[in-house]
């Protein structure tokens, strides 16, 4: 099996917008597709991680709305699934205007099931025909597990053993940090290389957009000018990562490479091992390679804690994926360093949480961003956290998992809390 591949297919790809709420158009556009006429009523149900990132990110090309519930009703009118997680594109003025006459007229509702502990979406759709389709995600942001047409089932797969194509997660946590160098080194073809460089070029360009929008990168840019901070490395990897993520966030028409099914990880685990390595004038297929490596890393690091947990993923394993990338690009696989710099990071970010996307993650964009390079030049120098202080392993998989229990037990309400302020600022018929 080729770990590498399955990941660029399955967690690395374009996103047009947060990559949860988007998921849902995806999974409403599915179940519209399936249907003659148009739509009349539809229910979206959503885990509270689902519920969480699309709670108050604005949505693309929809004139600044926000939320999952837009976002899936949209996706219904588009009625273009093989478009998956850039669904959006495709939207017009008119489906905006018809989007919210459905949800003003009380035809579409968002509904949460605090029931499920991983990503799940599912969709019950009702056409003006009286065709009824039900849709259902899970784990993965385009893995339809079952597909109900009038109460047939056309399509139904378990959900531990959705696909085998997504029994890669399994056989990614029995590997060690040691064993991605191994791959990046040895497996990487034609079609990788050119893949990861196209998502270089995606998010540059959304970093370029979102600087022209006056939010954090913006702001981090106008500190530049006025001296409070200087023109560094650190400077420009936080005021790039910051920008993309503004114009992510912000809802505009320019789709990003995510990382671990995670555009905003994607920012961090691409863009900044890219701009150091350009910086200190590294070889671009080294780049490339410590790129391929950050993405391994956040997807390894993910399997432990989670894809929507209740820690931020751009700061802690987007954060360390580009750490361990910057340390690779200097010193190999030195492993004593790549450990350090894993300790480092999560040292530094561990307790860093997520309440949900919005435009606030520009700012802990930022900080994943400034703490990745510091964490690697520690790294480098020998100098870092290691086993004899607070919950750091003897060896960064060890952290890792470390960290993984504490999000498991120690933080088992954090989640709900975070959803019962929230959700105590909106009505929904469901809630």
């Amino acid at each position: 099996m080729n770990i590498l591949k399955k990941i660029l297919k399955h967690e690395v790809f374009p996103a047009l917008g947060c990559t949860e709420p988007i998921a849902i158009s995806y999974a409403a556009s599915t179940a519209s597709s399936y249907t003659s006429a148009e739509l009349k009523n539809i229910k979206i149900t959503v885990d509270p991680g689902v519920y969480k990132n699309g709670f108050a990110v604005t949505i693309p090309n929809t004139n600044g709305e926000k939320g999952n519930l837009i976002a899936g009703v949209m996706g219904a009118l588009i009625k273009k699934p093989e478009l998956k997680m850039e669904i959006l594109k495709k939207s017009t003025p008119e489906i905006i205007a018809q989007a919210k006459k459905i949800i003003e007229q009380k035809k579409a509702s968002l509904c949460l099931d605090n029931s499920k502990a991983k990503l799940f979406i599912k969709i019950e759709l009702i056409s003006t025909k009286n065709e009824i389709v039900e849709v259902i995600i899970q784990d993965e942001h385009t893995n339809i597990t079952q597909i109900k047409v009038n109460n047939q089932i056309i399509l139904k797969q378990e959900e531990k053993t959705q696909s085998h194509d997504y029994s890669y997660k399994e056989k990614l946590k029995e590997l060690s940090i040691a064993n991605f160098i191994d791959i990046i080194e040895n497996e990487i073809d034609d079609q990788d290389y050119k893949y990861i460089l196209k998502g270089v070029d995606l998010n540059l360009e959304a970093a370029k957009q979102g600087e022209k929008l006056k939010k954090v990168g913006y702001y981090l840019k106008d500190l530049l000018h006025k001296g409070f901070i200087s023109n560094d490395i650190f400077a420009t990897i936080k005021i790039a990562t910051a920008s993309a993520t503004d114009a992510r966030m912000s809802g505009l028409n320019c789709p990003v490479m995510s990382s671990g099914g995670s555009g905003n990880q994607g920012i961090v685990a691409i863009l900044v091992p890219y701009l150091v390595g350009k910086y200190f004038k590294i070889q671009e297929a080294k780049i490339v390679k410590s790129i391929a490596l950050s993405h391994l890393i956040n997807s390894y690091i993910k399997c432990y804690t989670g894809n929507l947990s209740s820690l931020c993923g751009c700061a802690i394993a987007a954060g360390v994926g580009a750490a361990v990338a910057i340390v690779y690009q200097q010193a190999g696989k030195d492993m004593d360093k790549i450990y350090l710099a894993i300790n480092n990071l999560i040292s530094d970010l561990g307790g860093m949480l997520c309440d949900g996307a919005k435009n606030g993650c520009a700012f802990k964009v930022a900080s994943s961003a400034d703490s990745s390079l510091r964490a690697a030049y520690m790294a480098l120098n020998n100098n870092g956290i290691t086993y004899s202080d607070g919950f750091v392993g003897l060896t960064g998989e060890d952290t890792i998992k470390n960290l993984s229990k504490i999000i498991d037990f120690g933080m088992e309400k954090a989640n709900e809390v975070m959803l019962e302020i929230m959700t105590n600022k909106t009505q929904s018929p469901c809630l």
